[in-house]
Parts: structure tokens; sequence; C-alpha cells
């Protein structure tokens, strides 16, 4: 079977690298390596979630699928009075994320592996992130968004970035049966920025 960036262990060869870029006006340095997911920078779905989400500063985030750690790092640096779990399924992710939670200096985040959101399983959070792993199936994506929803405290938001030609409209359709207020906050380049409130 093919090895993706979603697998548990990925068995590829090394190929650290490292980069820098700038987040909501802060400069960030990124170690990668191969078999995670987006490895030679930032892809534009995630950077567009990042610039797009709103958050408060005090809030407890929850970042799924976090790869390497873009997401879940760019808003740890901004909820200072808060936290930052972040989780995935890919352990070289993880290490490299833990990695560059130091790089950064970024004290308030948690990070480990966990299949879907299993490991925080009744935790709930103000804010729910993610991109989530299209290519390991519809049913894994649906359960991340069920999880989501049954994470979330009252009035929590769950914010979701997917392509359009990758499954956005039925995305869409699940979310709509999960949430009350379900709107699209931003459009870009066929990535749609979904918002997702719990009554």
């Amino acid at each position: 079977m093919t090895e993706h960036y979603y697998s548990p262990q990925p068995t590829v060869a090394h190929q650290l690298q490292t980069f820098q870029q700038k987040l909501r006006g802060r400069e960030f340095s990124f170690v990668t390596d191969a078999g995670v997911f987006s490895k030679k920078g930032i892809d534009f779905g995630s950077r567009l979630l990042i610039e797009t989400v709103e958050v408060a500063r005090e809030a407890k985030v929850l970042d799924v699928g976090c790869g390497y750690g873009p997401i879940g790092l760019a808003i740890a640096a901004e909820v200072d009075k808060g936290t930052v779990t972040m989780i995935d399924i890919n352990e070289r992710a993880v290490e490299l994320a833990r990695e560059n939670a130091r790089r950064n200096g970024l004290t308030n985040v948690r990070i480990m592996q966990s299949d879907t959101l299993d490991k925080v399983a009744g935790e709930s959070f103000h804010c729910i992130l993610t991109n989530p792993p299209i290519r390991a199936g519809k049913a894994i994506v649906h359960r991340i968004f069920e999880q989501a929803f049954e994470a979330l405290m009252s009035s929590g938001q769950l914010w979701v970035v997917i392509q359009k030609k990758q499954g956005a409209p039925s995305a869409l359709a699940k979310l709509e049966s999960l949430f009350s207020k379900v709107d699209k906050i931003s459009k870009d380049k066929g990535y749609w920025i979904i918002r997702c409130i719990k009554s």
C-alpha cells in the first residue's frame, strides 16, 4: 500500500529542511521532513485558514491534523492567555511540531499523536481548526467533523479549510447537518474557509 502523510509511522527516508514564514505578522521558523503534509512550505489552504481565523486570546484551541505545526503554532502565538492542543496521526509530524514549538519559543501548546480526536475524547474547546486529510477519505473527514462537534463548548467554533474540487460541497452538507450556523467566510483560489458555530 502506498504511504501517505496520514500514515501513523512514515518509513520514507528523512529529508529534513527548514524555512522561514511570516504568519499573522510574526516570523516563524519551521523544520519539515519527508513523509509529512506540504513538506516544502505551508500550503495555500493552511495559510488562508491561518490568516482568516478569529480567536480570543484566552481561548482553548484544538488543531486537528496539525502536521509539522504551522496552523496551531501561528495561533498559539496569539492566544497568549489560552492554550493550543495539536494532534496528528502521523508520528513524524508530531515530533516535528514539538520541535517547531521549541524553535519558536511557544510553551502554551500540547502536541500528541491521535487518530482523529480519539486522544482528546471528553475534553472541550472554544475553537477547533482543521485542514482535514481529504485523501484519507470522506469517512475519516466526516468523523473529524462529528468528533469536533462533540468536543466544542456551547457557542464554540469549528474552522475548516477545504478545496472546492476536493469535496467542499459534500463537506459543507455534512457540516450543515451537524451545526445550526455554517458560513463560508472566505473563498480564494478554489479554497473555502468554513466557520461553524455550535449553538
